[in-house]
């Protein structure tokens, strides 16, 4: 089908040019057209703006004639060579349709004046003066549409290129032709552009317009869309209404795409290749820039509803988050942003004044101790810099194998519970090695741990000798590494993986009984009224018997007693940390000069919110006979 109006196009616009050059008679005369004349073009190579129009709003007019440049973008993926075939179809359609629409304008304007009267007696008769027109010197005197309106002429018949061209009715034909391509190449890539977005389910309430139909997944609900939206603006039906506001929405995407290449040059992604040879990232924010200024010179009021919608999808995206990565420029941008940074950081000397505790926090797996993560965490949050680490101790191939693959899983964990740290782990003999190992080589530059978080061993009377030896030699490492050092303890401890696994072990079985009903009622459905022999039948196929059943709700029982009253405390404990604590007092046992550790995370701890109920209370060392002195200094 394109073809075709590819054809009746080419055959319409060579149609044109055959009749500029064909005589022209009485009739076609009293309209406005001499043929080629020197005197004509002369007369129509300045503006005359009428009628309260300017530049721009007659450029927003043609502008949607010159919006086909992404048309092969946006079909890249029913090309075989995109790479190779969108630069050059685009260049080269760029080429032709700009000497096509130049040519026209030249022609029609060295043949047709600006206002003819149409009427073949309007000609001039000897003895009359001549007003000095390139049409009095050709004999009509349309004088009178100086004073009046006339139909004829390029301002006034919009059906000047019917009348020049050889056959009429080939003009109407190319006119049906080039519009119905431009609706077909808009209608066909528009729901295809629209459709990718949909399957990223990144506006939840579109994820209706995903869903592709037959061998090339064709968005058949995206079509309609696109057609009722067609619709809506046909029956406006009104050229000169609809072409400024499509003129502002074409606008902004390529504003938008210009500083997208901008942007993704400006952060140097190594993803980011452009091929074209005279590419430049300056001329992509000139061209953002010049597109956003034209938006509002052509229509101030549509370009700010333009950008309102922009703005409000932006910030929909930015608070939903979704779950996609399209490896997007922003990303490319925090790291180089995030990279100067910490260089830059690296110049700057330390000073007491700027001390942040950044803490390397023992918590083995983050769910595991999740207390110990809070804990650290409040003194931390937007202070400085807190790393959950794990040490991995056994064979070192299944070792590194179970750390590699929960390493993700793990930081995705803080993530998603909202605590800014950072999920590190290592792989060693010992777990005093491995802290050794994460002591010495955590950290960035100045963003380096300077302080050690850990548990307070509540088991070291049942523990080994060795167990024991290796706990007490991970605080000694950490002064020999010049780290500060915080023990944090708790009466129920900060280990919850046995409630964790129970729970885990409930879920399961939650999730089998859930598969049995499924399948009993999917074979219920399939077979009819099922008797109980079948009933049996199908639950000794599943290796679950009535007699499993009834043991299966007893351990289930069992287990729930067990998590509801022997691990009761312990979850609470758990999460005493994230509560709002009560008004009570932070003890601070200050026995020698530490450099000022033991007075400063107490205070952080009393300036956030749930801790602001509480009061320090500093105990220090002294001499009774010098009691008196003291209180005076």
């Amino acid at each position: 089908a394109q073809v075709i109006l590819l054809f009746v196009l080419l055959v319409a616009i060579a149609n044109f040019f055959i009749g500029t050059v064909i005589p022209t008679n009485n009739e076609k005369k009293a309209r406005g057209f001499f043929n080629y004349q020197a005197s004509i073009f002369a007369e129509n190579f300045g503006p005359d703006f009428r009628s309260g129009e300017g530049f721009f709003s007659v450029f927003a007019i043609f502008f949607p004639a010159a919006t086909g440049i992404l048309a092969g973008a946006n079909i890249s993926g029913d090309l075989k060579d995109p790479q190779s075939a969108i630069p050059k179809g685009t260049m080269l359609a760029i080429l032709i349709t700009t000497i096509a629409y130049i040519a026209v304008a030249i022609c029609a304007a060295s043949c047709v004046v600006r206002d003819a009267t149409g009427n073949i007696n309007d000609t001039v008769v000897p003895g009359m003066s001549c007003n000095g027109s390139s049409a009095c010197s050709l004999g009509y005197d349309f004088s009178r549409c100086a004073s009046q309106p006339c139909g004829y002429g390029l301002m006034n018949n919009f059906q000047v290129m019917s009348m020049v061209s050889g056959f009429g009715p080939l003009i109407t034909a190319g006119i049906f032709s080039a519009t119905l391509s431009s609706a077909l190449a808009s209608l066909v890539s528009a729901p295809k552009v629209f459709q990718a977005l949909c399957k990223d389910n990144v506006y939840k309430g579109l994820h209706f317009f995903a869903k592709g139909y037959g061998k090339n997944n064709e968005p058949i609900r995206g079509y309609v869309l696109t057609f009722v939206i067609a619709m809506a603006f046909i029956l406006i039906a009104e050229l000169n209404t609809i072409a400024p506001i499509i003129s502002n929405f074409f606008l902004a995407s390529y504003a938008l795409i210009n500083f997208s290449c901008f942007h993704a040059s400006y952060a140097k992604s190594p993803g980011w290749r452009p091929a074209f040879r005279y590419y430049n990232m300056w001329v992509s924010l000139f061209g953002a820039l010049l597109c956003c200024g034209v938006m509002f010179v052509i229509n101030w009021w549509a370009a700010l509803i333009t950008y309102a919608i922009e703005l409000f999808l932006y910030i929909y995206v930015t608070y939903k988050k979704p779950e996609v990565n399209w490896g997007s420029s922003t990303q490319a941008l925090y790291y180089v942003n995030a990279l100067d940074s910490a260089l830059a950081l690296t110049t700057v000397e330390d000073h007491v004044k700027n001390f942040r505790p950044q803490c390397i926090a023992l918590t083995g797996a983050p769910m595991i101790r999740p207390a110990l993560l809070d804990i650290t965490h409040t003194f931390t949050k937007n202070n400085g810099l807190c790393i959950c680490c794990e040490v991995y101790t056994g064979p070192r191939k299944l070792c590194v194998k179970e750390m590699n693959s929960g390493m993700a899983k793990k930081q995705a964990w803080l993530t998603k519970n909202k605590r800014k740290a950072f999920y590190a782990a290592v792989a060693a003999d010992s777990f005093r090695d491995g802290v050794k190992s994460l002591l010495q080589a955590s950290g960035l530059g100045r963003m380096k741990p300077n302080t050690l978080v850990i548990g307070f061993k509540k088991d070291w009377r049942n523990a080994t000798a060795m167990q024991v030896e290796n706990y007490v030699g991970v605080i000694h490492d950490a002064f020999d590494f010049e780290l500060g050092m915080i023990i944090v303890r708790i009466s129920q401890g900060f280990d919850i993986s046995q409630v964790l696994q129970v729970q885990e072990e409930l879920e399961k079985l939650e999730q089998e009984r859930l598969a049995l009903e499924a399948t009993i009622k999917e074979n219920d459905f399939e077979e009819g009224k099922i008797g109980i022999c079948g009933f049996f039948k199908k639950a000794s196929m599943l290796n679950i018997s009535k007699h499993e059943t009834k043991k299966e709700s007893t351990i289930n029982t069992i287990q729930s007693m067990h998590v509801g009253e022997f691990n009761q405390k312990l979850l609470e404990a758990s999460t005493q940390f994230k509560k709002k604590q009560g008004k009570g007092t932070i003890d601070i046992w200050w026995l020698f000069d530490d450099g000022g550790l033991t007075i400063l995370i107490p205070y952080i701890l009393t300036i956030r919110k749930k801790w602001k109920n509480c009061k320090l209370r500093i105990f220090t060392g002294g001499k009774v006979n010098r009691l008196e002195e003291e209180k005076l200094v």
